[in-house]
């Protein structure tokens, strides 16, 4: 396998989680009678361009169904997030009813509500009838489509070209980054500014948040792979912010190459961090491998502790990144009977892989069980306030990553 972006041959291995079913892949009742599609989830890293990147299996229209089941609007702190996000935008960009905003991965309409009711024009883009269905029931135009270079032009050609393009979590999601960044370019405005939100690499590597790969995150990204990636379609980052969001993420500023915008001091602050720690260091990516299976380990020792000593293990979250986690630790109902999720499109549902239902969150109250593993550890202290009464029966939280924690509720 080459580079995705730079096609230097990949030769070192970041991290080999075996194999497992797309992370979205929720089955239903009916199709637990059916075999699943698994794949191998390998990740390799760019000696270059230091882009981390999944090995070639799944292909995109594998993972990103018509009923895709993830909205984002579920979580009330990402919501929050995006309120706060559109504010500062339209105040530091100037944008008025003139302008135009055009979110890649608009989803349920989360984001460009805000912008809605600011008055602020904006379209989204959203392949997945299921979410796009949800936007445009809160009057935002949706385009139903993936996002690339040739789509961006068909845009640019009707005269739609963005004043603010927003893409949040979706840069590691698109098989290619290249042509995805082109079309970035093609709809972009002159003078024009657009705003990526991806997982830190960083962080990733530091707190060991291996669950964080599944196969519908085809690349994991750091400032530098970012700038490199950028840079090669005519494109600049011109600032950064660090985000406390997915267990620590990045907020890119882009524009035209030759914007008149200089670059912030915190661009080259990040980049020379981001060597400082090891980004662009081979053996920084070597030893990853054994503090994910460190995780793992222990994870799977406490559930079966848990079973021997006849307590019980309820899941909350039935999110991406725990079917990494649990698919790789070979976890099934026997030790984690059931996952709560507050999502109604994942309810009555299964776990891809470990085949675990998915019930509402009155399942907790009902059999009141000792431990709950939140698997979205990023919402850690969004569910333990939401599950504030598991006190009543002195159970406690459980995560798993960076390290095993147990927690007991705050009542």
């Amino acid at each position: 396998m080459k580079c995705r972006h730079c096609q230097t041959p990949l030769r070192t291995v970041f991290v080999d989680l075996g194999s497992a079913p797309p992370s979205n892949a929720y089955l239903s009742a009916a199709a637990l009678d059916a075999a699943e599609i698994w794949h191998p989830l390998r990740v390799l890293v760019c000696e270059r361009c230091w882009l981390v990147q999944t090995q070639d299996f799944a292909r995109p229209d594998e993972l990103f169904s018509p009923d895709y089941a993830y909205f984002s609007s579920t979580s009330r702190g990402w919501v929050a997030h995006a309120a706060r996000y559109a504010d500062a935008m339209i105040e530091r960009l100037r944008l008025v009813p003139d302008s135009l905003v055009i979110e890649v991965a608009a989803n349920d309409g989360y984001l460009l509500r805000h912008f809605v009711a600011a008055g602020i024009p904006c379209l989204g883009i959203e392949p997945t009838a299921s979410t796009a269905a949800a936007a445009e029931r809160l009057g935002i135009p949706v385009l139903r489509d993936f996002f690339g270079e040739a789509f961006a032009r068909r845009l640019a050609a009707d005269g739609r070209l963005a004043d603010l393009i927003v893409g949040n979590n979706v840069y590691a999601h698109v098989p290619d980054i290249d042509d995805f960044t082109r079309g970035l370019k093609a709809a972009l405005k002159p003078g024009g500014t657009i705003t990526l939100e991806f997982p830190h690499l960083s962080r990733l590597i530091e707190q060991a948040q291996f669950d964080t790969i599944y196969h519908e995150h085809f690349s994991y990204l750091s400032l530098f792979s970012v700038a490199h990636i950028f840079k090669a379609a005519g494109l600049r980052v011109w600032d950064v912010e660090e985000l406390p969001t997915h267990g620590g993420s990045l907020r890119v500023f882009g524009c035209h190459s030759r914007d008149s915008r200089q670059d912030t001091p915190a661009v080259e602050r990040l980049l020379t961090d981001e060597a400082r720690r090891g980004l662009r260091s081979i053996a920084t990516y070597r030893d990853f491998q054994v503090r994910a299976d460190r995780i793992k380990n222990d994870l799977l020792a406490f559930l079966i502790e848990q079973k021997r000593a006849d307590r019980t293990v309820a899941a909350y979250g039935a999110a991406a990144k725990g079917n990494t986690l649990l698919n790789y630790a070979g976890v099934k109902p026997d030790l984690l009977p059931f996952v709560c999720d507050a999502a109604p499109s994942k309810q009555g549902k299964f776990l891809p892989g470990s085949r675990i239902p998915i019930v509402d969150e009155s399942q907790i109250r009902q059999h009141r069980p000792d431990y709950i593993l939140i698997l979205p550890w990023n919402l850690r202290e969004e569910v333990m306030e939401q599950l504030h009464d598991v006190g009543d029966w002195e159970g406690q939280f459980v995560t798993a990553v960076p390290r095993l924690e147990i927690k007991p509720s705050r009542k």
